[in-house]
């Protein structure tokens, strides 16, 4: 059904038959044709675009990457601005503006009416992941006092303003909260009803400064699709829906991943990176990256001075060289899996910081179990290899490089987050080389030790 409907629009765009498309296109359709504006070339995809309803465009238009915003900002012309701008919701003009660059953000501001300046203003004033930053201001609420009939008619007249009506809000004569109720009890209750008859006085909202992870665990917790916004003394401001909580998230988990692959993500190329890698640049891509792998180069010098250290274990028994990539690559990937499991459980909030102590006894556990395990395995082989002594070796030395590589992966991103930084900072390769430089300091150690060299 979609492909049969972007068939037609593209029909009747290349037959220009314009009239036609600004009756087909519809809201609903917007993530389908924000796709199709993607794959086309800037001639048809604006062709498309200015004739289309203004206010469907307009939501078209935040589902586009911003490449393409960023484009057609640029073709489009000072009227077009204006109005796109102003059938934008309050949410998604926000959303835009923070990540446009600052001459073109600033352009957009002169294009603004007052109140549309203000609000936009007043959002983006927000602290960066903070619930106001991303809440919109499209709601309607209703008073206590009113009757059902009279809330219902409200609701109709201003059905348009709203993000959402499946939940409407009361307010007080000062704005505060004090109740949020399903559309389908006012529908069911009786139209002489007031709505003070039909209130339960339980709600849950957040506060405009709450974190937006703190949104997202009541969000799942509760089971719900929005969540009304209150400032510092409980007045409506805002609401937050799941649509705009799933932005974030995805933008979110596609920095942590790059983070974990230890590619840097920096305020000025993270939307590039997270949202338009595949038209980022050469220059832009090299720098995200060369930092990391500089910085790791370092590191595995270190690991080249450790292995020197022991020159004279290796000159007496050469059967270890034999070994060693495969005794440090495991506390290296002991150390990835303990790592990106208390990632993973931090920012989701299922491990807190309290719970470190508990975690590092049950880590030491499984990491001997795994180490034992481990180790059994190589020494057979080094049995075959070098004989007795050399499996007793490569056994030992498995255990105690698994143990103390899975202790660092599962460490480090609780330290990261006792200090203030993102726990994702703890990457795979960050990991893997500094278990590689315990690694082989455990190894030749027991080496030396064993041979009493």
């Amino acid at each position: 059904m979609a492909q049969d409907f972007i068939n037609e629009v593209t029909k009747a765009l290349k037959q220009k038959q314009y009239e036609k498309l600004r009756r087909i296109i519809q809201i609903p359709q917007s993530p389908e044709i924000a796709e199709l504006l993607e794959s086309l070339d800037i001639k048809d995809s604006l062709q498309l675009f200015r004739n289309i309803n203004p206010k469907i465009s307009s939501d078209i238009f935040s589902h586009l990457t911003l490449s393409k915003q960023i484009m057609f900002l640029d073709y489009l012309n000072e009227k077009e601005k204006k109005i796109l701008i102003s059938f934008l919701s309050p949410d998604d003009r926000a959303f835009l503006l923070d990540r446009l660059p600052q001459d073109l953000k600033d352009s957009l501001f002169l294009l603004m009416n007052k109140e549309t300046l203000d609000l936009t203003k007043n959002l983006l004033n927000y602290p960066k992941d903070t619930v106001g930053r991303i809440m919109t201001t499209n709601f309607v609420a209703i008073k206590s006092n009113w009757t059902v009939k009279n809330s219902m008619k409200y609701l109709r007249e201003k059905a348009d303003v709203s993000d959402s009506i499946d939940i409407v809000y009361v307010i007080d004569d000062k704005g505060k909260l004090i109740d949020d109720i399903p559309l389908t009890r006012l529908i069911l209750s009786d139209d002489l009803s007031t709505i003070n008859d039909i209130m339960d006085n339980y709600f849950i909202s957040v506060s405009a400064n709450d974190n937006i992870e703190k949104a997202v665990e009541i969000i799942k917790k509760q089971d719900i699709n929005l969540i009304p916004v209150v400032d510092s003394e409980g007045i409506l401001v805002g609401m937050l829906t799941v649509d705009d909580l799933l932005d974030i998230e995805e933008q979110e988990a596609t920095e942590d991943f790059f983070k974990i692959g230890a590619i840097e993500v920096t305020k000025k190329n993270k939307n590039d990176l997270t949202l338009n890698i595949k038209e980022a640049s050469i220059g832009l891509l090299y720098k995200s990256r060369v930092s990391w792998l500089s910085s790791l180069v370092i590191v595995g010098v270190i690991s080249g001075i450790s292995v020197a250290i022991f020159e004279s274990t290796i000159a007496e028994t050469l059967a270890l060289i034999f070994f060693l990539p495969l005794t440090i690559d495991s506390g290296g990937n002991a150390g990835s899996q303990s790592a990106t499991l208390m990632v993973r459980a931090l920012a989701t909030g299922v491990v807190k910081l309290s719970d470190w102590a508990n975690l590092l006894i049950k880590e030491l556990i499984v990491s001997l179990a795994l180490g034992l395990t481990l180790g059994a395995v190589v020494s057979i082989i080094g049995l075959l290899k070098g004989g007795l002594i050399i499996a007793f070796i490569i056994g030992l030395a498995m255990v105690l490089i698994v143990i103390v590589g899975s202790t660092i992966g599962m460490c480090l991103p609780f330290v990261l987050t006792k200090l203030g930084a993102d726990p994702a900072t703890s990457s795979g390769p960050l990991i893997t080389s500094v278990a590689d430089i315990f690694g082989i300091l455990i190894y030749f150690s027991v080496a030396t030790l064993v041979l009493g060299l």
